[in-house]
């Protein structure tokens, strides 16, 4: 197994998290098309679009060492990502199906025993996130297994005694667990972060939190809570002040998913850049917009220069 790379410079943000081998069809449904080979993982979209807005951005995880984790590294590294990876010679890189819709997509998960799914309490030690400014993460990663919970905690830890901001998406995936672990798990974790995002559906679902003043009353101690709400807008709250409210633009949509991560650069992106929250908020939309308008997770690849 071999360990994370030494990174030659350090980060603004870091995003931790499974990444797999995403095949989608081209043309028809999985049983009937043609499918082109790309990657999927909510943390690594994000780092994607903290790249391509101009700030230093890694991804952290684990892959196996096989040709699916080398074509993950390579187009991240395409797209200006940093890697803290460990490649494991004994477990495999995740890969995962995808049945496009316009509403709702379907998607067929072969994660388990991934090498990602063994990551461990202590896997960032809070020496190696010196410097960073905020280390990012969502419910998915808990989910993976009971080591990848243990090491959400540690991780909660040790990037605030490094001096960064803990940034947790809750993007709950009701195939990984079951709703009662899911409900406490994911619950605790948004409490905690200084910042957090939820859709406001996935909060009902999983808590029967209906309105974003709910959700808010239900998570009192998070810093800084996003909720989205479709193609309603985003809204944000911040300590005792009053929450800002930012509409979603008129999209015509040809796939939803990866829209939630791309909200979440573009928003974690204008926190970087010192923004104001609406500011931050129109951002996330903007991102958001780029994606779902395409039936890729992330948005295609701009020549920069």
């Amino acid at each position: 197994m071999n360990s994370p790379s030494t990174p030659s410079s350090t980060p603004e943000i870091v995003c931790v998290g499974e990444s797999m081998v995403l095949i989608t069809p081209t043309d028809a449904g999985l049983a009937d098309a043609q499918a082109t080979l790309g990657l999927a993982g909510a943390e690594a979209n994000v780092s994607v679009g903290v790249a391509a807005s101009g700030h230093r951005a890694a991804w952290a995880s684990r892959l196996g060492a096989d040709p699916m984790g080398d074509r993950i590294t390579s187009e991240l590294e395409r797209r200006g990502v940093e890697l803290w990876v460990e490649r494991d010679e004994d477990s495999p890189t995740g890969v995962m199906f995808k049945d496009p819709g316009v509403e709702t997509s379907t998607v067929y998960y072969y994660r388990r025993g991934s090498a990602a799914s063994l990551m461990e309490p202590g896997f960032l030690a809070s020496s190696r996130l010196e410097g960073v400014r905020i280390v990012h993460t969502t419910g998915i990663t808990p989910a993976l297994s009971a080591s990848c919970r243990e090491m959400t905690d540690r991780l909660f830890i040790d990037a605030r005694t490094a001096g960064a901001l803990v940034s947790f998406d809750v993007n709950d995936r009701r195939q990984l667990w079951s709703r009662e672990d899911a409900a406490e798990t994911l619950a605790r974790l948004a409490d905690a972060a200084d910042v957090a995002f939820v859709g406001r559906d996935e909060a009902e679902r999983i808590w029967g939190t209906v309105s974003p003043a709910e959700i808010r009353a239900f998570l009192p101690n998070c810093g800084l809570l996003v909720v989205k709400d479709g193609d309603v807008g985003a809204t944000a709250f911040e300590g005792e002040s009053e929450p800002v409210f930012v509409p979603a633009p008129v999209v015509e949509v040809v796939e939803p998913v990866g829209a939630g991560d791309s909200f979440a650069s573009g928003f974690l992106s204008a926190t970087l850049d010192g923004d104001d929250l609406a500011t931050r908020l129109s951002a996330g939309h903007a991102a958001a917009e780029r994606v779902l308008t395409i039936a890729a997770d992330l948005p295609p690849l701009v020549p920069r220069g």
